[in-house]
């Protein structure tokens, strides 16, 4: 017989049940705080080679959604060399999209990390939570913009009458996929800020690993062209961007997208944006260079917007690795600035120094001094690759050394240093290199477009590295005279509440 009270068995059960999944709860947070914990406690070196060798992986695989699309692109029989400009010229648009990803990537990431290192759990759930809302804004603006105005665009950043078609292609179908790629490129670095590298590495290498596939089956199997390259990436992202809301949504993540923090939060915008605007000139302003390089090249003959398109694309070899490894120390830094550690910032900062720089400079060097081979892995055209090997040298030269500024301008923003960061954003590409563009073409024709490079690269780099020499050490003098009291140890529960 049924009972008002209920089957006291039933009840027991259901009694049980709710203190187990509590329980699970609890190792889950702790296991959580002991993956940030360790971002202030564990030995530079060690901590900084765990973090920063899953997210360089990430970057060189994910490198690959580019790479691989002009990979397949360069090789269509016939008109390879065309598609490969129309593609080229798509990439100024693109990086000024992905740019928008960077206001929250580069700026609320540090800022989530520095509060982590600060036990201000709270403030930390607020950044992530404003953060993704910003992002949506950013996907639905900048898509409608693009639609728009997609044809005059297209012509502004050099797309010729051969080249266009296939440009409105593979930017028509990479549209449709832009909140992806404001979710993979803004919210990733949130996942390493809380010491998951590894997990922030594999949401890259799915999407990574997807992409090839689709693009070895849609562009010479299926024969879809630039169109299949273009449908590749978009369910690739979409792939990276399912894996990362599922992680920072579940109970997995110490800081995680709540509802309550979902709220825009005027205060922590303003922090982002202040912080953020660095990181997005430095992509924006790469887009606007793209702009001004293409349109000055247009004019000689298409094949020069390709060779632009090969050179700029290899050094995506050397600087998305060291991109990646910016990624994987700057929650070290941002941590442990906000933890008030002066000697564990100061020796993040010399290995990242030592690091980027010579992992550049050797990186440049082996394509200098191998151009026809480089160009060879995008394109089997030999007047293009002929043409890469007489101009790659030059192009590159400045770059030998611009490591320096890479390391730079990571520490600064690590340590919430906006006005010093925006204006090593600008310097490189607004106040040298456009300028440049435009002017030593007038003297030097097709080959003062290439040299603006070099001298914008090693000019920035030489500035910027004086500059971090002055700063630096008065920085960290900051870090250590600050007054007020420690760190609040604030409970990962309480950010973990539903």
């Amino acid at each position: 017989m049924n009972q008002c009270g209920g089957n006291p068995q039933e009840s027991a059960d259901s009694g049980k049940k709710d203190r187990e999944q509590k329980t699970a709860g609890k190792r889950n947070v702790r296991a959580s705080a002991d993956y940030e914990t360790r971002l202030g406690t564990e030995p530079i070196l060690p901590l900084i080679l765990r973090m920063s060798l899953p997210s360089v992986l990430a970057q060189v695989v994910n490198m690959l959604y580019n790479i691989v699309d002009r990979m397949f692109i360069g090789h269509i029989e016939g008109v390879g060399t065309t598609a490969l400009a129309g593609v080229g010229v798509t990439g100024s648009l693109l990086i000024l999209i992905s740019a928008f990803a960077s206001f929250i990537g580069g700026g609320g990431a540090p800022l989530a990390a520095i509060a982590l290192g600060r036990g201000e759990r709270d403030t930390a759930g607020r950044i992530l939570g404003s953060g993704f809302d910003l992002l949506v804004v950013f996907a639905v603006v900048t898509a409608g913009l693009s639609w728009i105005f997609m044809d005059p665009v297209l012509r502004l950043i050099g797309a010729s009458d051969a080249t266009m078609p296939y440009a409105k292609s593979y930017l028509s179908i990479y549209l449709t996929g832009t909140f992806f790629v404001m979710v993979s490129g803004g919210l990733n670095t949130f996942i390493s800020s809380q010491g998951r590298s590894v997990t922030a590495m594999c949401s890259v290498l799915l999407g990574a690993a997807l992409n090839i596939v689709l693009d070895a089956l849609f562009v010479p199997v299926f024969g879809w062209g630039v169109r299949g390259a273009a449908a590749a990436t978009v369910i690739s992202q979409g792939a990276s961007a399912a894996w990362i809301l599922s992680f920072l949504c579940s109970g997995r993540a110490s800081l995680r997208i709540q509802k309550r923090y979902l709220k825009p939060d005027a205060k922590i915008i303003r922090r982002i944006f202040a912080l953020g605007i660095s990181p997005f000139v430095m992509g924006s302003t790469e887009s606007l260079v793209g702009f001004v390089l293409n349109g000055s090249l247009v004019r000689y003959g298409d094949i020069y917007v390709s060779t632009l398109t090969v050179m700029q694309s290899a050094m995506q070899f050397v600087s998305v690795p060291l991109s990646g490894f910016a990624n994987g120390y700057s929650p070290v830094v941002s941590y442990n600035y906000g933890h008030r550690s002066p000697e564990r910032v100061r020796e993040a900062a010399r290995i990242g120094m030592i690091v980027m720089a010579g992992c550049n400079f050797i990186g440049m060097m082996i394509m200098i001094l191998f151009p026809a081979q480089t160009a060879g892995i995008f394109t089997d055209d030999p007047d293009l690759i002929d043409m890469v090997q007489k101009t790659m040298p030059l192009f590159l030269a400045g770059m030998t050394i611009f490591g320096l500024q890479r390391a730079c301008q990571a520490v600064f923003v690590a340590l919430e240093q906006a006005h010093i960061s925006l204006f090593i954003a600008l310097l490189r590409k607004v106040i040298l290199l456009i300028p440049l563009a435009l002017i030593l073409p007038v003297w030097f024709g097709v080959t003062g477009v290439y040299a603006a490079e070099a001298v914008a690269d090693a000019t920035a780099a030489t500035i910027c590295t004086m500059l971090f020499a002055r700063k630096f050490p008065r920085i960290l003098q900051s870090i250590a005279l600050q007054d007020g009291p420690e760190p609040k140890k604030e409970s990962p529960k309480s950010a973990q509440s539903p």
